[in-house]
C-alpha cells in the first residue's frame, strides 16, 4: 500500500520575484527599505537591516508606502487652470506646453527683477538643489519649510553649540543613564529613537518626558511631566537655579570648551558694552588668576573694585587658571566680568526658584527640585570614563574620555512658540552646565556637525553681473550688517526674513509669504512657485484667511497674487489654488539625494548620505499617466530660463536631469551632493571629482554610503584634534579650529547694541524696543505673545490648544493613505476629564472651540494623558471635502478638523507675525482658546465646522480596496497547475 503523498509546503516563500533597495519617504526619518516586486508591482515593503538609520526596523507609515505609491489621489498630467482659483477646474496639458508656459512667466521676471519670483518649498528634502537654483535665478525670495517647523531648534542650537537637536544630534543611546525628552512627538527620526529607547529601557536608564500631552514615547517614559505649553524655558531655568545653588555644575568642562571664562566688557551706554574683551588681534581675553599682574596695569578706577590677583590672558591659552566670577580691570582700563559671572547673577535670582515658577509651569516645586537632583546625580555621581586615548585641539593628550551620562532630546513642542528660540538655548545651557554635550553618555553631534558658531554661510543679498546672488538666499546672520534690508532698514524679502523684525530667520518664513504677497508688503511679486507645501490647508497659519488671500482680486479684476505654479504628486487642497500644476512622481519613481549638504542621515559614529532611485517606471504605473520628478523639471526650467549654473558655455543645457546633476554638480571643487564613491573610479570619499558610476555604486550598496568616525574622534568633537582634522579632510569644516560653545552670545548683543543706537546699521524706530528686549545674550523667558496679549485684552481664553503628530501619519499626505486611514479616519479634541467637568462637557459631546481669531465646532473626547489646562488633537487628519480624491462623505472631511482655523498669522495686537521675534518661526503652539458645549443644532448635525465647498478634484473608485488579492489569485492558480 502506497503511503499518502505529503503536500509540498514552501516554508520560506519569497515576498516577490525581485527586490530593490531605496530610501523611504513616508516621514523625515529616511529609513532604508527593501521593495519587493512581483509581476512589476509592489508586493511588500521591508526595512533594510543593513541600513544605518533604521537597521531593518520599519514603522506603520513606512510599510504603508505601498498605498502611497498606488494612491488614487496621484496626479497624472500637467494641469492648467480654466476656472476660478479654488474651483478645481483644470484642463490637462502636455509637458511641452506646461514648460513653455512656465518659461514664459519666469524668463521676463529674471530679466526684469528676479525678486518678483517667490520660490518656497515644503518637505522636499532637496534644499541643496532648490536653494542653489534660487541663487542662480537671483531671487532673495526663497525659503524652505523649516521656517514654520524647526528653525528655533536649529538656530537655537547652531548659535549655541554649533549643532542642535532634531536631525543634527542624538543622545548617547549606549551609555546614557538619564534621558529627558522635551516636547518630542513621534514623527521625526522615529525609528532611530525607538531603537534607542529600547536600549535605554533594557539597561534600566530613566526616561523623563516633558510634554503637555503623554503619547508615544511619553507613554513608555518612567516619568511624565505634564508641563503647561510655552513654559519649558522657565522649567529649565529653575533646574539651572537649583544646580547653581547646589554647586553641581562642571566648571572644568565649562572652562575647557565654552566661553564661560571669556571676559565681557561692562561699559553701560558704550558701543562695546556687553561685547567680549579682545586684544588688538581680536582674540578673546580671560583673567588668569595665577599669572603675574602686568606692570602696566593702571590703578583700579573705583574703590569698589579691590585689587585682583592675576592678569589678563588669552582665553584659549594653555596652562592658565581662568576666573569665572569677579570683576576685573584690563590693562587698557576696561572693566570686565567673565560670562559665567553674568550667567550666575541671572539664574540665581529668586525669580527662577522652583517655588517661583511652579504655578506657571504647572509642575510642583518639589518635583523640580527632585529632577535637578536626579540630573546632578546621574551626571556626577554616576560619571564614568571610556578608556580611549585622544588629543585635544591644543595638543594635550588624554588617556580617557570622561562621561556625563545625562542626555536630552527636544523637538517642535518647545520650538513652535514665540519664546522658542530662547527656550532651545535654555536647554543647551542646562546641558553645558552639566558638561553633557558630546561627552560619553550625553547629547552627541552627528557629522557634519559641529559647525563654527555661527556657521560661516551668510544669506545672499546682492546680485552679481550675471544676475546670480552672491550667496544662497538662506544662511546665518553674524550681525546687523548681514540683514537683508534696504537703506531705510525695511525688509527686502517678501517673507520679511532676515529683517529687523526677525533677524536670525535662518530657514526663511514660509508661513508669511502668502499674506505678504497678497498685501504687496514690501512689494508686489509676479509669480509664487511652491513645491509640496499644502499652504491652503494644514500648513496655513489660518486656513480661511489664506484661502481668501489666494483668491482675492484687486480693483482691476486680476488676482492680487498674479501667478501660482505648484508642484505635487497628489491632489492636495493646495492644487486647487494653482494656475499651473506640475505633477510630481511618487518617491518610488525618482532619484533623490539625501545629502550632507542638506538634511543628513549621519549618526554620532559615522557620516552618511543616501539616494532614492526609481524602483518603478512612472510611465508604466497607470495608463495615461505622465509625471516627472520636480527636481528634474526644475533643472530643465532653469536651463530654459537661462540660469548661468545650468548652462554650458555654448548655451546648451548643462544637466540632462536631476540624476545627472547629482553626479556631476560640484558645490566646490571636489564637493558634490553625494560624498560616497567619488573620483574617476570611485576610490575617494567626501571629496573628489565626479564619478560617472556613482549612483550605481549607491544602488549596489543598498542606496546609502557611510564613513566611520575614527574611534578616538567620536566624542568631544568640538575640541578633538582627531575629529577636527577628519572633518576638515571630509569637507565638513573649512578649518580645523576648535568650536567654542557659547553660553553667552555676542551675536545677540550686537543686535542689542544696534537697538541702543550703536553701529552703522541700526533698526528703524518701530523695532528698537523689540530688538533690545529679545536679543539678550543670555537666554530669557517671557510669556508667549498670544497668551500675554490676550490676557491684556480678554482673559476668556484660559486653555492652551496644541496638535501632536501621530506616529502612524505624517502631515497631510498620511491621512490619504488607505492603510493608515484604517488606524484613524477622523480626529477628536481631547481634554482631561476634569476639564470636561469644569465646563459641563461630556464624553463625545459636540463643542465649540473659540480663539481670538474664530470658532470651530468639533467632537470632544476625554483623555487622562493631557495637562488639565491644555486641549489637543492629532495634526492634519482633517481634510477638505473633495481633496485627495477622498469620498465626499469621508469622515476626514465631515468630522475631521484643523486647529489652524483658530490660529492667527499675526499677533492679537496685529503688530508682527505670530512668530518668534528672533527667528520668525511660526508660533503654532501659542494658541489660546475657550470651550463650551455646542447648541442642539450642531449636536444634531454631527459635522465639524467650518465646512467649505467641496473641491472638484476627481473621485476614486468606491469599491472595497483589496490590494494583494491579485497576487493571491495568481499564486493559487500557479499552485494548482499540474506538472506536464
Amino acid at each position: 500500500m502506497r503511503a499518502p503523498a505529503e503536500p509540498v509546503i514552501d516554508t520560506s516563500p519569497s515576498p516577490g520575484d525581485e527586490v530593490k533597495t531605496t530610501t523611504c519617504y513616508m516621514c523625515a526619518c529616511r529609513c532604508g527599505i527593501k521593495v519587493w516586486l512581483k509581476d512589476g508591482q509592489i508586493r511588500y515593503l521591508q526595512g533594510n537591516p543593513e541600513h544605518p538609520v533604521n537597521r531593518g526596523v520599519l514603522c506603520a507609515k513606512g510599510s504603508a508606502g505601498i498605498m502611497q505609491h498606488y494612491s488614487p489621489a496621484r496626479l497624472d498630467k500637467p494641469l492648467l487652470r480654466v476656472g476660478e482659483r479654488g474651483s478645481g477646474e483644470f484642463r490637462e496639458i502636455s509637458w511641452d506646453e506646461a514648460l513653455d508656459l512656465a518659461t514664459s512667466w519666469l524668463k521676463p521676471i529674471r530679466e526684469r527683477n528676479p525678486d518678483e519670483l517667490a520660490f518656497f518649498t515644503g518637505r522636499d528634502q532637496s534644499q541643496a538643489l532648490t536653494g542653489w537654483w534660487a541663487q542662480q535665478f537671483g531671487t532673495v525670495n526663497y525659503a524652505a519649510h523649516g521656517g514654520f517647523c524647526s528653525v528655533n531648534m536649529a538656530a537655537g542650537g547652531l548659535y549655541t553649540l554649533g549643532g542642535s537637536f532634531w536631525e543634527f544630534g542624538e543622545p548617547d543611546w549606549e551609555h546614557s543613564q538619564y534621558l529627558m525628552l522635551w516636547g518630542v512627538a513621534e514623527d521625526h527620526d522615529s525609528n532611530p529613537i525607538k531603537l534607542g529607547l529600547g536600549q535605554l529601557k533594557a539597561r534600566g536608564a530613566k526616561i523623563v518626558a516633558v510634554n503637555p500631552v503623554r503619547s508615544g514615547y511619553g507613554a513608555i517614559a518612567d516619568e511624565w511631566i505634564g508641563i503647561r505649553p510655552g513654559t519649558d524655558g522657565l522649567f529649565a531655568f529653575a533646574l539651572i537655579h537649583e544646580l547653581l545653588k547646589a554647586d553641581r555644575i562642571d566648571l572644568d568642562y565649562l572652562v575647557r570648551y565654552t566661553n564661560a571664562h571669556w571676559l565681557v566688557v561692562r561699559n553701560p551706554g558704550g558701543a562695546d558694552d556687553g561685547l567680549f574683551a579682545r586684544d588688538a588681534q581680536g582674540r578673546a581675553l580671560c583673567w588668569d588668576r595665577d599669572a603675574s599682574a602686568s606692570k602696566n596695569t593702571p590703578p583700579q578706577p573705583s574703590p569698589s573694585l579691590r585689587e585682583k590677583e592675576g592678569a589678563q590672558a588669552l582665553a584659549d591659552g594653555i596652562g592658565i587658571s581662568p576666573a569665572v566670577v569677579g570683576e576685573y580691570v584690563l590693562e587698557d582700563g576696561r572693566r570686565t566680568v567673565p560670562a559665567f559671572h553674568l550667567l550666575a547673577e541671572r539664574y540665581l535670582d529668586p525669580q527662577y526658584s522652583p517655588d517661583a515658577v511652579s504655578e506657571r509651569c504647572g509642575i510642583p516645586a518639589d518635583t523640580i527640585r527632585r529632577i535637578a537632583r536626579e540630573l546632578a546625580e546621574a551626571a556626577f555621581d554616576r560619571s564614568f570614563s571610556l578608556p580611549i586615548a585622544w588629543t585635544d585641539a591644543w595638543g594635550r593628550e588624554h588617556a580617557d574620555m570622561p562621561g556625563r551620562p545625562v542626555s536630552m532630546h527636544a523637538m517642535r513642542g518647545i520650538s513652535a512658540h514665540s519664546n522658542g528660540f530662547h527656550t532651545c538655548r535654555a536647554l543647551h545651557l542646562l546641558q553645558l552646565l552639566l558638561g553633557a554635550v558630546d561627552t560619553p553618555g550625553s547629547f552627541r553631534y552627528q557629522p557634519p556637525f559641529p559647525k563654527p558658531i555661527p556657521p560661516p554661510n551668510r544669506p545672499g543679498k546682492s546680485r552679481q553681473a550675471n544676475g546670480v546672488l552672491d550667496a544662497a538666499p538662506l544662511g546665518f546672520v553674524h550681525g546687523p550688517e548681514d540683514l537683508v534690508v534696504d537703506a531705510q532698514g525695511q525688509p527686502r524679502r517678501i517673507d520679511h526674513a532676515f529683517s529687523w523684525a526677525y533677524p536670525l530667520s535662518a530657514h526663511g518664513m514660509m508661513h508669511t509669504v502668502i499674506r505678504n504677497a497678497w498685501a504687496g508688503d514690501p512689494y508686489r511679486i509676479d509669480t509664487l512657485m511652491m513645491f509640496m507645501a499644502n499652504m491652503s490647508w494644514n500648513s496655513a497659519m489660518n486656513t480661511t484667511q489664506t484661502i481668501g488671500w489666494l483668491t482675492d482680486k484687486g480693483a482691476d479684476g486680476e488676482y492680487r497674487i498674479p501667478r501660482i505654479i505648484y508642484a505635487d504628486a497628489y491632489a492636495s487642497e493646495m492644487v486647487a489654488y494653482a494656475d499651473l500644476v506640475l505633477p510630481d512622481t511618487t518617491y518610488l519613481e525618482r532619484f533623490d539625494a539625501i545629502s550632507l549638504l542638506d538634511r543628513p542621515i549621519s549618526d554620532a559614529d559615522g557620516a552618511a548620505d543616501a539616494i532614492r532611485h526609481p524602483v518603478l517606471d512612472p510611465a508604466k504605473q497607470r495608463e495615461g499617466r505622465d509625471v516627472r520628478g520636480f527636481q528634474s523639471v526644475l533643472i530643465e526650467l532653469g536651463a530654459r530660463v537661462g540660469l548661468p549654473g545650468l548652462l554650458n558655455e555654448d548655451g546648451s543645457a548643462k544637466y540632462n536631469d536631476y540624476a545627472d546633476y547629482i553626479v556631476r554638480h560640484e558645490r566646490a571643487p571636489g564637493v558634490g551632493l553625494l560624498a560616497g564613491w567619488r573620483g574617476e573610479r570611485g576610490e575617494l570619499e567626501a571629496k573628489g571629482q565626479p564619478n560617472p558610476e556613482q549612483l550605481q555604486r549607491y544602488i549596489d550598496n543598498g542606496g546609502f554610503w557611510r564613513s566611520e568616525v575614527p574611534e578616538h574622534a567620536r566624542y568631544f568633537k568640538m575640541a578633538n584634534r582627531g575629529y577636527l582634522d577628519w572633518a576638515q579632510r571630509m569637507g565638513f569644516m573649512g578649518h580645523a579650529d576648535p568650536v567654542v560653545l557659547q553660553l553667552y552670545s555676542e551675536t545677540m548683543q550686537k543686535f542689542r547694541l544696534a537697538a541702543q543706537g550703536h553701529g552703522a546699521q541700526q533698526p528703524p524706530a518701530e523695532h528698537r524696543e523689540r530688538v533690545a528686549t529679545y536679543f539678550d545674550p543670555l537666554p530669557i523667558w517671557y510669556e508667549p505673545f498670544e497668551g500675554a496679549q490676550i490676557d491684556d485684552i480678554d482673559a476668556r481664553y484660559p486653555l492652551s490648544a496644541v496638535t501632536q503628530r501621530p506616529m502612524f501619519m505624517y502631515h497631510a499626505w498620511g491621512s490619504q493613505n488607505a492603510w493608515l486611514r484604517q488606524i484613524t479616519t477622523r480626529n477628536y479634541l481631547y481634554l482631561h476629564p476634569d476639564t470636561g467637568a469644569r465646563y459641563g462637557i461630556g464624553e463625545e459631546d459636540w463643542i465649540t472651540v473659540t480663539s481670538h481669531q474664530g470658532t470651530i465646532t468639533v467632537q470632544a473626547r476625554f483623555a487622562g494623558n493631557v495637562q488639565p489646562d491644555t486641549v489637543w488633537t492629532w495634526n492634519a487628519i482633517g481634510k477638505r471635502r473633495g481633496a485627495w480624491r477622498l469620498s465626499k462623505d469621508a469622515p476626514e472631511g465631515s468630522k475631521g478638523f484643523l486647529l489652524n482655523h483658530l490660529i492667527s498669522d499675526i499677533t492679537p495686537k496685529g503688530d508682527y507675525a505670530n512668530a518668534d521675534p528672533v527667528t520668525g518661526q511660526a508660533a503654532w503652539f501659542d494658541l489660546r482658546v475657550r470651550i463650551a458645549k455646542a447648541d442642539a443644532a450642531a449636536e444634531s448635525a454631527a459635522t465639524s465646522e467650518p465646512q467649505f465647498a467641496p473641491l472638484a478634484m476627481g473621485s476614486a473608485d468606491n469599491r472595497p480596496l483589496r490590494y494583494g488579492a491579485g497576487f493571491r489569485e495568481n499564486s493559487r492558480k500557479n499552485s494548482n497547475r499540474k506538472d506536464p
